[in-house]
């Protein structure tokens, strides 16, 4: 009888052990929208949801089960034709964070302890016509450190964009503060001011610094903005956002590195088995995968992500963190296991050279980044399983893409070493820049590595005025990647002559820009 008690007593205690391990719960459609599932709400079938590394598909009920420890977030990934809640913030609200403890002792709070895990963890979707033609905004490193920075946000870039129409969502691609994560409120509330959804990523300045562990660097993120590593579909398109900072350095204990844990990998790989092969994968993250300066990329997590995307034919990243803008296109060379190369998109940033420059007529910084290309923010154009990306710098036209640096004048009949430039922001050498003058003959320009002279043009004279300027002093140039120079005629009439350039980027997009110069008598 003792023996059997004790039996009774610990299969009792296995099975209490099982469920406090595991999470239940129903996708449904929330009819009244009020996020609590009611009886007459049917659950949804075959709805992925993950614990940020396990993921599973509903049942015919829309039931779902998964493991789950004392620090996981359960999070729904959206399945096209329907829209997840927001809050009052304009925050997809898609997860629950399980955090029974709460989060550990660090300088900037992160999750308050959340008690026992409920007997369901449910999620509401709204069903809802989804085209599989949209749009989505995207902004690079916000990355505030002061008030008054979030301000020149706020003035310089989300009142552009306030109110915007047929723009489902947009996304921030991290660094949305700079270390100071009690601006995380200040920053949320000047972005709800756009009006839609939005999405976040976390980038090596929103980071807890004082955490021990890489595991435990996001608690005050989480804390705001819910996982660090989520997915989700809209028309043909699969969204899959991480953190790829890992932090601290497992090289040396010290500062941070890019690329992603075993965890995360794994939850790619999971995640990727319930996509459609011929949907787009979209990846945002906020280090690029290969950076223009050192070795700020684990190899070995680039080459794990590139075999999990192998059976993907349409793909492309978006990155941010270097506050320029580049394209990169991944070959065989660099690891990449399909013949139709890999994009990455390295998208210029809404801070652009950190708040720096000249004070415009609003009294904003400028802050044109360091390779030419003014501060702003992209949008992406979807069409089915192809994409389409257009740069708006800031405070400027639509159409303002290219910027044009040529000599004021020249001296008649005399050879020079000056030359016409034209900075194409969204280009790259596998695109083609046409230059004219007096609407001659359409000549190509050739694509340089070099410094921008218009932006050099512009740092210098920080340093040649006898007077103080107000702001701050732009940054030294770096080498852009999208600069091209053609020569310069002066066997011309004296007078002013015209300068047309043309260019066309890798989606077929035809920008053209216009300026001029004067030749002059030699003297």
């Amino acid at each position: 009888m003792k023996t059997t008690f004790i039996l009774i007593c610990a299969t009792l205690l296995t099975l209490g052990v099982t469920a406090q391990n595991k999470v239940t719960g129903y996708v449904y459609n929330d009819l009244n929208q009020n996020n609590k599932k009611e009886t007459k709400e049917q659950g949804i079938s075959r709805v992925a949801v993950t614990n940020g590394e396990q993921v599973v598909l509903t049942d015919g009920n829309g039931k779902y089960v998964l493991p789950i420890s004392s620090d996981q977030i359960i999070s729904v990934i959206k399945p096209s034709g329907y829209k997840v809640g927001t809050d009052a913030n304009n925050l997809p609200q898609f997860f629950y964070n399980h955090k029974p403890q709460g989060s550990p002792d660090l300088k900037f709070k992160g999750v308050a302890p959340t008690g026992k895990l409920p007997k369901y963890v449910n999620f509401g979707l709204i069903e809802t016509e989804e085209a599989n033609t949209f749009t989505a905004l995207v902004f690079g490193d916000p990355q505030v450190y002061t008030l008054e920075e979030i301000e020149y946000f706020r003035s310089g870039i989300v009142s552009e964009v306030k109110a915007i129409k047929n723009v489902p969502f947009g996304i921030s691609l991290g660094d949305l503060v700079g270390d100071d994560l009690s601006l995380f409120n200040p920053y949320i509330d000047a972005v709800k001011e756009i009006g839609i959804p939005w999405y976040n990523l976390m980038g090596n300045h929103d980071m807890n610094f004082d955490a021990e562990t890489d595991a435990l660097s996001d608690e005050t993120y989480e804390a705001h903005f819910g996982p660090a590593n989520y997915a989700f579909n809209h028309g043909k398109v699969h969204f899959i956002v991480l953190d790829n900072i890992l932090y601290p350095d497992p090289r040396d204990g010290k500062g941070y590195w890019g690329g992603f844990r075993k965890d995360q990998l794994n939850f790619i790989a999971n995640d990727l088995k319930f996509v459609p092969k011929d949907h787009l994968i979209v990846l945002a993250f906020h280090i690029p995968l290969s950076e223009p300066h050192g070795d700020s990329f684990k190899d070995e997590d680039r080459e794990k992500l590139f075999s999990l995307l192998k059976d993907f034919p349409n793909t492309l990243s978006l990155s941010a963190h270097t506050h320029i803008q580049k394209q990169t296109f991944f070959n065989a060379s660099q690891g990449w296991l399909r013949e139709k190369p890999h994009h990455e998109y390295n998208v210029g940033t809404t801070s652009g050279d950190w708040y720096s420059g000249k004070l415009n007529e609003a009294g904003i910084p400028i802050s044109t980044m360091r390779d030419g290309t003014p501060k702003g923010y992209a949008f992406l154009h979807f069409k089915d399983n192809q994409y389409n990306i257009e740069y708006k710098a800031a405070g400027k036209p639509k159409d303002f893409q290219i910027k044009i640096f040529a000599p004021k004048v020249v001296a008649q009949g005399k050879r020079t070493k000056a030359g016409i430039y034209a900075n194409f922001f969204m280009g790259s050498e596998k695109d083609t820049v046409l230059y004219r003058i007096d609407n001659g003959e359409w000549q190509s320009m050739t694509h340089v590595e070099d410094y921008d002279p218009s932006y050099v043009a512009l740092v210098y004279e920080w340093d040649t005025k006898t007077e103080l300027m107000a702001g701050r002093r732009s940054s030294n140039p770096i080498t852009s990647t999208h600069l091209w120079r053609g020569s310069i005629p002066t066997k011309l009439d004296v007078g002013i002559h015209k300068i047309d350039i043309k260019a066309t980027d890798m989606f077929g997009n035809e920008y053209t820009k216009s300026s001029s110069y004067r030749v002059e008598a030699a003297k």
